[in-house]
């Protein structure tokens, strides 16, 4: 992988941290994070309550090319709903989902985050 790359992932690793971060300081609950599934990636699995949390965490330095959440297309989503069929399948569970998206904007410290709850039905 290219120095490039490698970069790239840490600063989403890092992105997806502080995401997690704050999500916890609005009373949600991490379980998991990077699941890797046949069909994608889910960048966070938190509890809210009794309900299951997908999300996804998009990032960007500023919005000239767009806001985060244009970033999450319909093929994007058909993924996301795939690994999360597959994660709820491998771990055998039966409980309320929803999907979220999380929209970081900025660079650290000085970071803005939106967050859209049940940004998408799974279909």
């Amino acid at each position: 992988m290219s120095n490039s790359n490698n970069d790239s992932r840490r600063r989403g690793l890092e992105m997806e941290r502080r995401a997690a971060d704050w999500l916890a300081s609005h009373g949600l609950s991490l379980v998991d994070a990077n699941q890797h599934a046949r069909r994608g990636e889910i960048d966070l699995i938190m509890r809210d309550g009794d309900t299951l949390v997908f999300i996804e965490v998009r990032h960007r330095r500023d919005a000239r090319h767009g806001h985060p959440f244009e970033t999450v297309t319909a093929a994007k989503q058909r993924r996301l709903i795939g690994a999360a069929r597959f994660y709820l399948h491998r771990n055998g569970l039966s409980c309320a989902c929803r999907f979220d998206v999380v929209g970081v904007t900025g660079t650290p410290p000085h970071l803005s985050f939106e967050w859209i709850r049940s940004a998408f039905d799974a279909f």
